[in-house]
């Protein structure tokens, strides 16, 4: 009994240190979802494995934070009291984090200086300079060695296919790279989407999609459309397709989704959309401040407005569903993957994205990352929220290989 009274004493003094980031983040997944197998899902671990977390806590914290029963799973006032506390704890040490790696950190002074000398936010830039100035920021890196590239024409949209070895898969991956509608290839995305590729196992297929102002709306669009038709065509089924993109190449790959609904056709089996800049309106741009900064890894809204005016063209987008996803009724699109870094303005963009996808029924995860750049996937050869970023990415496109390769 003294033993016992030992412990529970040493339990009680140690607890604010025994409580860990991955027990908050745990049941902050659980009690948002009220259910212990599609938070296990989401936060990529068994169920049992999450169960033993959330009971290391309550034992941790003396009480229960949830009452389980065979059909459900509902928070207690413990629970409740927990809740916002621990959303706000983690959301505040995000900001820290953040905050300290901007200003004095290695890495982010290693990005702000790649964004810097590639001038991609200069005002005066016209289309050609930002066009070589998007290919220069990512000129610094490689593709891994172990994933094959070769060219391909898919619709006759012109792409490139990247699989890794020593497997060889077929595509299953569409990637709509970014650069705000008129900037970015195929060629300068070859070492994201080739970290993609090894990570998932999975075949990637690269589209050089046209761009504006040369192509404005809906170029883009029918060329994602048309690659996607001929990933079915080749024999892949829309099942085990994902559609992916970065930035306005998530925004696209929303228009891309959005289209195949309203025309009846089959949809992909799932959408990974790194740091999507989908509000094409303006409408919650952040107040101008230090990340208006053209030093700083983010892009102006000044320069955004350039982008989306040289891809409408004059078109007005305001009543068009393709065009607005935030406003748009998004029933029936696939599970979605969303991922942000808590510095980037963008991550508007992203938080809401996945508040009004979840209000329709889709199935939409949030991950919020403590970095300032913007599509910081982009930095993976050097910076590890990169890299885990793409592993996650890469568990949500190939659960089971991924699982396989990581036991093997």
């Amino acid at each position: 009994m003294a033993d016992q009274a030992h412990e529970a004493s040493v339990l009680s003094f140690q607890t604010p240190d025994a409580v860990e980031l991955r027990h908050l983040r745990g049941f902050i997944v659980v009690a948002e979802e009220l259910n212990f197998g599609r938070a296990a899902s989401r936060l990529y671990i068994s169920q049992p494995a999450l169960s033993r977390q959330i009971r290391m806590l309550e034992r941790l914290l003396g009480c229960d934070l949830l009452r389980r029963s065979t059909h459900r799973v509902e928070l207690t006032l413990a629970g409740e009291a927990l809740l916002d506390r621990a959303r706000q704890l983690l959301d505040d040490l995000d900001e820290a984090i953040s905050v300290t790696r901007s200003v004095g950190g290695e890495h982010a002074g290693r990005i702000a200086r790649l964004w810097e000398g590639s001038q991609i936010a200069a005002a005066d830039a016209d289309i050609q300079e930002l066009r070589s100035g998007y290919e220069a920021l990512q000129s610094p890196f490689e593709a891994p060695p172990e994933v094959d590239i070769r060219p391909v024409n898919a619709g006759g949209v012109a792409c490139l296919w990247l699989t890794p070895r020593p497997k060889q898969p077929s595509p299953t991956v569409l990637f709509l790279h970014g650069g705000g509608y008129v900037a970015g290839s195929a060629y300068g995305y070859r070492p994201l989407a080739g970290r993609l590729a090894a990570a998932a196992s999975s075949g990637i297929l690269l589209p050089e999609y046209r761009l504006a102002p040369e192509h404005p709306f809906p170029a883009a669009v029918e060329d994602a459309l048309s690659t996607f038709q001929w990933l079915l065509d080749s024999g892949t089924r829309p099942e085990e397709v994902t559609v992916a993109g970065d930035s306005s190449g998530a925004g696209l790959a929303l228009s891309l989704l959005i289209s195949l609904r309203e025309r009846g056709l089959p949809m992909p089996g799932r959408a990974a959309l790194m740091c999507p800049w989908v509000d094409l309106t303006g409408s919650h741009e952040p107040t101008p401040g230090p990340q208006e900064d053209p030093s700083q890894p983010v892009m102006p809204s000044v320069q955004l407005r350039r982008f989306t005016d040289a891809y409408l063209g004059g078109y007005a987008a305001d009543d068009d569903p393709l065009l607005n996803p935030l406003t748009t009724d998004l029933t029936g699109l696939p599970p979605m993957l969303i991922q942000a870094g808590t510095g980037d303005p963008r991550t508007t963009d992203a938080r809401r994205l996945a508040e009004h996808a979840r209000g329709y029924g889709v199935d939409a995860q949030l991950e919020l990352y403590p970095v300032a750049a913007h599509v910081f996937q982009l930095y993976w050869s050097f910076l590890p929220e990169a890299a885990d970023a793409i592993d996650q990415l890469a568990s949500f496109i190939a659960p089971h290989e991924n699982s396989t390769a990581r036991k093997a």
